[in-house]
C-alpha cells in the first residue's frame, strides 16, 4: 500500500536531523510524531524553526524518544511503498534516524511521490488510449492538477504528507474525468 511521508528537519544543513515525522496511507490512515533529538543531534537553525514553528524546546519537552519513533516507523511502514515529495531530503533524515536508533539504513526505502501520482494516472489510463497519447495526457494532468492543488505547504509533517496523499487523489479524480469526457 502507498504511504505519503513527510519529515520537518532541525535545518538544512549537513548535520541537520528530523523534528517531525509523519505519514498518510492511501486509505488516509495517518500518523504524526514529534521527535526527541539524540544526544549528539546539536545542529538547529532558527530560520528552520521560523519555517515549522517547532521550538527545540518543545522537541525536549514534548518529543517522544527517536529510537521509538524509529522502531514505529518500521512496524507501521516496512513492506509498504513509501513516497515523499522530496526524497533525497526525508531520505537523509529517515536514514539519520534509523541510524541514531541503531537499525539498518535500509530498513525502509523512499521513492519520489511525483512517480506515484504518474503510475496512479497511467494505470487508469492506459486500457483506454493509444500508446502515442498515453505519455501526453499523464503529464498534462499531472500539470493540471500540480497548479489546481498549489495551496501553500504548511511546513507540518502530517499536514504536507497529507497534501501529497490529497495530490495523488486529484491525479486519480483527473484521470478518471478525463475518461469520463472522452
Amino acid at each position: 500500500m502507498l504511504a505519503f511521508l513527510d519529515f520537518e528537519a532541525s535545518s538544512l544543513g549537513k548535520r541537520s536531523y528530523p523534528i517531525e515525522v509523519a505519514w498518510v496511507f492511501e486509505d488516509g490512515r495517518s500518523e504524526g510524531h514529534l521527535i526527541r533529538p539524540a544526544p549528539d543531534w546539536e545542529d538547529w537553525d532558527p530560520a528552520a524553526e521560523a519555517i515549522h514553528h517547532i521550538p527545540r524546546a518543545t522537541l525536549l519537552e514534548s518529543g517522544e524518544p527517536h529510537a521509538a519513533v524509529a522502531q514505529r516507523m518500521v512496524e507501521q511502514l516496512a513492506g509498504h511503498d513509501l513516497r515523499a515529495s522530496a526524497p533525497s531530503w526525508d531520505g537523509k533524515w529517515l536514514s539519520t534516524l534509523l541510524r541514531a536508533a541503531g537499525l539498518p539504513r535500509n530498513s525502509l526505502r523512499l521513492r519520489d511521490s511525483d512517480d506515484a501520482h504518474r503510475d496512479a494516472a497511467r494505470a487508469m489510463l492506459a486500457p483506454h488510449l493509444p500508446p502515442e497519447l498515453l505519455e501526453p495526457t499523464v503529464e498534462d494532468l499531472l500539470v493540471h492538477t500540480e497548479m489546481r492543488d498549489r495551496s501553500a505547504v504548511a511546513h507540518r509533517a502530517l499536514a504536507d504528507a497529507e497534501a501529497e496523499r490529497g495530490r495523488w487523489l486529484a491525479v486519480r479524480e483527473a484521470a478518471a474525468a478525463h475518461l469520463a469526457g472522452r
